[in-house]
C-alpha cells in the first residue's frame, strides 16, 4: 500500500472468502463506542467475533485489522441485490465515532481526509462499482444506524468514492418506492419498508431522517435510479 501510513493491529476475527469470490464492495460504519481504543480492543477480541478491514480514529490515523484477502466480520446479519453474505464479497471500514447512543457528532476532516486516501487507494485494486459503495444501514436497515445523517456521502462522491445523484425533477410514485427500493439494492421492504426509506435517507436525504416516503426523498430515488440504471 502505498503513500500511506498504517497503523498494524491484528485481528484474529476472519476466516477465509468463499473460493473465487471477488471483492465487489465496500461497508462504511461507525464504531459506536465511547473511545476508539475500546472499539479496536473489541475488533481484536477472539471472544466477540466481531472485527473490519481497517479503522479510522478521529485523528486520521488508520488501524489495519484484517488483510483484504480475509473476511472479516463485520456486516453480520444484511442483505444486498438479494445476496445475503455481504462479508464475503466486502471489506469493511470502521469510523471512530461514539454513534447515536453515545454522543453522536460529525466525523472530523482529518478523519475523512484518511478515509478518502484509504478508499481511493482500495479502489486502485478492487472492482468495487460507485453504486456498491455502502453504509451498514444501507445493507442491515432493520438494525443499524451508522454511519448515520452526519457522514458526507457527497464529500466522498466528489473524490470518487461512491455516488451523489444531482436533484430531479421527475419523482417516484409513492406506490413504486418498495419497488425503486429493491431496484437499488435494498432488501427488506416487505418487512419493515419504514426502517429501509430511513436508511435510504440516512445515505441520499440526510437532512430529515423520518422513514416517510415525502416527495424530497421520491426524487432522491428517482435521482439514483437514473444515475445506476
Amino acid at each position: 500500500m502505498t503513500d500511506l501510513e498504517i497503523i498494524e493491529r491484528a485481528s484474529p476475527n476472519h476466516d477465509a472468502r468463499p473460493e473465487g469470490q471477488e471483492i465487489d464492495t465496500l461497508i462504511l460504519h461507525y464504531t459506536g463506542m465511547e473511545s476508539g481504543e475500546a472499539a479496536l480492543a473489541r475488533m481484536c477480541d477472539a471472544q466477540a467475533k466481531v472485527s473490519a478491514h481497517y479503522c479510522i480514529e478521529e485523528d486520521g490515523r488508520i488501524f489495519a485489522l484484517v488483510p483484504e484477502d480475509r473476511r472479516a466480520w463485520h456486516a453480520g446479519v444484511a442483505l444486498w441485490q438479494g445476496e445475503s453474505d455481504i462479508n464475503a464479497r466486502s471489506l469493511g471500514i470502521e469510523m471512530v465515532n461514539p454513534g447515536h447512543e453515545f454522543g453522536y457528532r460529525p466525523f472530523p476532516a482529518p478523519q475523512m481526509m484518511a478515509l478518502k486516501t484509504l478508499a481511493l487507494d482500495i479502489l486502485t485494486r478492487q472492482p468495487i462499482p460507485p453504486a456498491r459503495i455502502l453504509g451498514h444501514s444501507d445493507v442491515a436497515p432493520l438494525r443499524k444506524e451508522d454511519p448515520g445523517e452526519l457522514f458526507d456521502w457527497p464529500g466522498l462522491a466528489a473524490s470518487g468514492i461512491g455516488i451523489w445523484p444531482e436533484d430531479s425533477t421527475a419523482a417516484v410514485l409513492e406506490s413504486a418506492v418498495a419497488l425503486a427500493l429493491k431496484r437499488i439494492g435494498y432488501g427488506y421492504t416487505e418487512e419493515d419498508l419504514p426502517a429501509v426509506i430511513r436508511a435510504f435517507q440516512r445515505h441520499y436525504r440526510p437532512r430529515a431522517v423520518t422513514g416517510s416516503a415525502d416527495a424530497e426523498t421520491r426524487r432522491r430515488l428517482a435521482a439514483l435510479l437514473a444515475v445506476i440504471d
